[in-house]
């Protein structure tokens, strides 16, 4: 290229002005080259980003001003002709100042041609942008970090939402606890982690709306995963603006809290065992207490009614009299030997048995008890465990299930009578606080009668306590079985629901010494 010709006098006080003009500007590096790229001009600005004087650097090609491997690969050359052939230049990248140190550069250079279209050099634009290159540099970089955090959450799930609640983002915490890769789920709409019923009700849109309006949706409930199970789920809904305050979307950050919700449930099914165990224990003491005190006073009256008995030998009417005194004795003193098996009181006699064969052997005492309108049905497992009990307190404790029972149903449906081995491992002690896990007989009694409603079973082993209209029942049917039961070391529960018959299933505890031989007739 050959250099232009130099400006016409006509021109030279306009070139003068536009000097003075451009030499004032600070910010920018504003200078010319002439066709072949040597340095014509050099303003303040350009002397102050490049460290040069306006004497040092006219006349020089301006391809000092590049790094020494973009000297060799030729991009200086490049810049001058990609402006000449497309009109302009544009780029950032690093420059060298006088002293060697680099900075950040966004370079302008735009071709200059004279009235004839001869090209007559070049005008050049520099600004230092570092620091902003800096400032966008760490902004990536935060944003690099915090995708990586928050992508690298597993306990979590963190993703976001467009304005209508179509997922756009997904985190490997999301993943684990939802079930779908981003691949399954990016482009769906959220609706599909709830449960049909809440799709039904319109949930994740109000979610959404209370999101807008309110500013945050919080909320703890069921949500679904991939495989259609459920979880529980804590949920936060937060609402996204630009940092013009426009509405871009929502963050959604989902936590599942099922174990620490079945924890919580379980903590509380301990409290109430606790609470309850505690109450029939305080009862237990008082009950046993005063049925102990009754039985000594009864002792009495019936020694004192014996001897009278002989005073009034040959008076009919005094022996009728007296006879119906001790009567009523041998009444209350079955009442307070109730009390006292309540109480855990009585005296038991415990034998290492097979509690199966001994109930088998009480079928037709039952069937007979019961009449021929309920249908009794024993069942008992084969390789049943010993267990060590007063069989006595097992025949009552069976019959007094079994008229429960019979007394539910009306006179009139199915009994079944189930022994088996049991196991009450250490997740179900947690939730009864009175139980010690471990091997056991069960023994379950069953109906098909109306069932029992939550707070009447909470109240089946008060003493006193019953259902039945009055005359028809004491109430201590039960509380003496919860009483045998305890005093024997094991554990009595009530399953019931209304309308579905009730199960009463009593555990005691296995024996592994050898069965021992029963009288005749035990």
């Amino acid at each position: 290229m050959n250099l232009p010709d130099p400006p016409t006098d006509n021109k030279l006080m306009e070139l003068q002005r536009f000097e003075l003009l451009v030499s004032g500007i600070h910010d920018y590096a504003i200078y010319m080259l002439d066709a072949q790229g040597h340095v014509v001009s050099w303003n303040t600005g350009a002397e102050r980003f490049k460290g040069y004087t306006a004497d040092e650097i006219i006349g020089q090609h301006f391809s000092q001003f590049y790094l020494p491997e973009d000297r060799a690969a030729g991009v200086p050359l490049h810049a001058l002709n990609t402006a000449a052939e497309k009109g302009t230049f544009q780029a950032e990248g690093w420059r060298v100042r006088k002293g060697g140190s680099r900075f950040w550069a966004h370079v302008v250079i735009d071709p200059i041609y004279a009235a004839d279209r001869r090209l007559l050099g070049f005008a050049k634009i520099t600004r230092d942008v570092g620091e902003k290159r800096a400032a966008e540099e760490a902004l990536r970089k935060r944003e690099q970090e915090f995708r990586l955090l928050v992508e690298g959450v597993t306990d979590y799930a963190i993703y976001m939402l467009d304005p209508q609640g179509v997922i756009t983002t997904w985190n490997a915490g999301a993943q684990r606890i939802k079930g779908y890769t981003q691949a399954e789920v990016l482009g769906a709409h959220f609706s599909r982690f709830y449960t049909p019923e809440d799709q039904a009700a319109g949930l994740p849109e109000r979610a959404l709306a209370i999101a807008v309006s309110e500013g945050k949706f919080e909320q703890e409930s069921w949500r679904v995963r991939k495989d259609d199970t459920r979880f529980r789920a804590h949920v936060v809904i937060d609402p996204i603006r630009d940092a013009e305050g426009a509405f871009v979307g929502f963050a959604k950050i989902t936590r599942d809290v099922t174990e620490r919700r079945v924890a919580e449930d379980a903590l509380k099914r301990a409290e109430r065992a606790l609470v309850q165990s505690q109450k029939m224990e305080t009862i237990g003491k008082l009950t046993g207490g005063v049925a102990h005190d009754f039985n000594n006073l009864l002792q009495v009256i019936a020694g004192n009614l014996q001897l009278l008995s002989r005073d009034v030998a040959g008076n009919e009417r005094a022996e009728r009299r007296v006879q119906n005194a001790i009567a009523g004795v041998r009444r209350g003193a079955k009442l307070a030997g109730h009390l006292l098996a309540f109480g855990r009181r009585q005296t038991l006699e415990p034998k290492v048995v097979n509690l199966g064969r001994f109930v088998a052997s009480m079928d037709d005492m039952l069937q007979r008890t019961l009449g021929e309108t309920v249908q009794v049905q024993t069942t008992v497992a084969e390789d049943l465990w010993n267990t060590c009990a007063d069989l006595a307190q097992v025949e009552n404790a069976v019959l007094n299930l079994a008229i429960n029972a019979r007394d539910a149903m009306n006179g009139v449906g199915q009994l079944t009578v189930e022994i088996g081995n049991a196991v009450l491992d250490d997740a179900y002690a947690r939730a009864h606080a009175e139980v010690e896990a471990g091997e056991y007989v069960m023994l379950a009694v069953s109906d098909t009668g109306s069932g029992m409603a939550p707070d009447v079973i909470a109240q089946a082993f008060d003493p006193f306590y019953t259902t039945k209209p009055e005359g028809k029942g004491t109430g201590l049917g039960l509380s003496m079985v919860y009483g045998f039961v305890k005093q024997s070391g094991g554990h009595v529960k009530i399953y019931s629901e209304q309308g579905d018959g009730t199960t009463v299933k009593v555990y005691l505890p296995r024996s592994k010494e050898a069965e021992q031989l029963l009288a005749p007739g035990l």
